[in-house]
């Protein structure tokens, strides 16, 4: 693969020669200056060849994408048009990422005779039939609902010139490798193939040797780098306090816009309950959600009418707004790498955002992954009356839940567990191995504190 392409970043939207009425959208959404991604990526693809792209979120990436493909669709016509024949088509792992994505297709094509339409399941099928029947030039798709159409015989995928996998090492932890084998067995071999990820791991380096031809590559910010511009902080507390100490950090800051982490879609409707008890408007946002109830807490949320939204790894996917202030981290992910995608959703634009985690015993191994995966130590801030007892032991997490955790504080019953959103296996170090900390299991639990060191 060639190496990364490097940019000026003096570099203007008008430098990168697009259609004049893809300029016109541009200048109408107020954007001047490409980022780095945009940069990088719209040249590429605008070259007719394949990419793979290290891109997190917040980087710009979705319109590094989409202005290219409008352009090249709208610079010469399809060769074979029929009623539901894309010529584009777009996969996401989630449907807020996918209607995210639709949404910027519209916004800089609606000055091209260009017809876009997004699917995914969890809302009736008949009116995307229906839309199914006429122009549709760029498709937006989960994987489940497209394969749904295709073998309803209403979707015809061969007359596809460009495929994205937006989101890939995403989709691949969601379990759905299989489903896009069998979407890629229905496309044209001669194609573009675009394929962005958050994280390069052995599985997407497979993928990508088997799907793109020769690909450029580009990466932007350093692999699991977390922006300068966010203030980490954690907060030592016992398991069973965390909801007092988040409904007493965000009254006492007037945190509004908060974006709460949980492990599970369970204890996201629990603490979304409680913190109504506690006078903070709050909802949860994850997969067992009608489609109408998560748009209507994105949209409160994207508003500030709604001060918390809840949610999971899988359904904050997608949710994309900008100058966001506040990330709390309620329960640290399993998995390292979550921890970056999770922040990296405050601080973007040039704006500082600040991201709490709220970290009991039972998490202090995942605080040290996560530490030294952003080769950082994170700053710990004690708030008095939240000292952690020195007499509680560490328990294992279980399928991302405590054993001991909600029984009293979060509703949720000893031994209790959630299914992990999206129906996968959990990855590695996700579930039945004991998330203890220092000394956790000899008694006595360590309390968090720093001084050139940690608790030694």
């Amino acid at each position: 693969m060639p190496e990364n392409i490097r940019t000026s970043n003096e570099i203007t939207f008008a430098d990168l020669n697009l259609a004049q009425p893809l300029m016109r959208a541009i200048a109408d959404a107020g954007y001047t200056t490409p980022t780095p991604v945009q940069a990088q990526a719209i040249p590429l693809v605008l070259a007719g060849g394949d990419l793979l792209a290290g891109a997190q979120t917040g980087t710009g990436k979705t319109a590094g994408f989409t202005l290219p493909i409008l352009h090249r669709l709208s610079a010469k016509p399809a060769a074979n048009p029929r009623p539901g024949r894309p010529r584009c088509l777009i996969l996401t792992p989630t449907r807020e990422l996918a209607a995210q994505v639709e949404e910027s297709v519209q916004t800089y094509g609606k000055y091209l005779p260009l017809k876009s339409m997004v699917m995914f399941g969890g809302v009736n099928i008949n009116p995307q039939m229906k839309a199914l029947r006429g122009q549709v030039d760029i498709l937006v798709a989960t994987p489940g609902r497209l394969l749904d159409h295709v073998g309803q015989k209403t979707l015809d995928l061969s007359g596809v010139e460009i495929l994205v996998l937006d989101e890939a090492d995403r989709m691949l932890d969601m379990g759905f490798i299989r489903d896009i084998k069998k979407i890629l067995a229905l496309l044209p071999k001669q194609r573009q193939n675009l394929l962005f990820s958050a994280t390069f791991s052995d599985e997407i380096k497979a993928l990508a040797d088997g799907l793109l031809n020769n690909p450029a590559l580009i990466e932007v910010a350093r692999r699991n780098a977390t922006a300068e511009l966010i203030t980490q902080k954690i907060y030592p507390v016992d398991r069973e306090r965390k909801r007092a100490l988040l409904t007493q950090l965000i009254k006492e800051h007037n945190w509004f816009q908060v974006l709460v982490f949980t492990r599970t879609k369970h204890g996201a409707n629990n603490l979304a309950e409680h913190l109504n008890k506690d006078g903070i408007t709050a909802m949860a946002i994850h997969g067992n959600k009608s489609q109408a109830a998560r748009t209507r807490a994105l949209a409160e949320f994207k508003t500030g009418k709604l001060q918390v939204l809840c949610a999971t790894d899988i359904a904050a996917r997608g949710i994309d707004i900008s100058e966001l202030p506040h990330v709390v981290n309620y329960e640290l992910p399993n998995v390292a790498e979550d921890y970056v995608h999770r922040i990296g959703r405050t601080g973007r634009a040039g704006s500082e955002g600040e991201a709490s985690s709220l970290v009991c015993i039972d998490e202090h191994k995942l605080l040290k992954d996560i530490e030294r995966l952003i080769k950082r130590e994170i700053p710990v801030v004690q708030i008095p009356g939240f000292e952690p007892d020195p007499r509680i032991k560490a328990e294992p997490i279980l399928n991302g839940q405590n054993r001991g955790q909600g029984g009293r504080g979060q509703g949720q019953g000893r031994g209790q567990s959630a299914p992990r959103a999206g129906g996968g296996q959990p990855r590695s170090g996700a579930a039945g191995k004991p998330a203890a900390g220092h000394g956790a299991g000899r008694g006595a639990a360590p309390v968090l504190h720093r001084s050139g060191g940690r608790g030694r």
